[in-house]
């Protein structure tokens, strides 16, 4: 009888990952984008099922201002802050931090609500996520 000396569990994995990464091809994002475009070249629908349950944050953004630390901790109760936007203008419509749209603030059953003025083309709206 030999004598097998039993490998441990992480001996065989890592030989099993070692194996397996070998056998998978480690690419560069440009050729993961150029062969994601031969295989959607002449497909205009895309399945959007994966992704449309996703909860994204939508938020309006009124304006903006720097202040000194000084300032700041003088803040107290009724004091006004001026922001950098004009009153009238419409306001930026973000979704996660991406500018989609700008609006107008509207009343809905007595809640806040934003009526879309300009909506970013969704091309404009890829080109700002890179």
């Amino acid at each position: 009888m030999e004598n097998e000396t039993p490998q441990s569990g992480t001996e065989t994995d890592q030989a099993a990952t070692t194996e397996e990464s070998a056998a998978t091809p480690q690419y560069a994002p440009e050729v993961l984008d150029s062969e994601a475009e031969k295989k959607n070249s002449g497909r205009a629908d895309v399945n959007l099922d994966l992704v449309l349950d996703v909860p994204v944050e939508v938020s309006l953004r009124v304006g903006s201002t720097d202040i000194t630390i000084r300032d700041l901790v003088s803040l107290v109760e009724g004091s006004v802050i001026s922001l950098d936007e004009v009153a009238g203008e419409p306001m930026n419509v973000l979704v996660n931090g991406t500018l989609i749209a700008s609006g107008e603030i509207v009343i809905v059953d007595d809640m806040y609500g934003v009526r879309l003025i300009d909506v970013v083309s969704p091309v404009e709206r890829i080109e700002q996520l890179n």
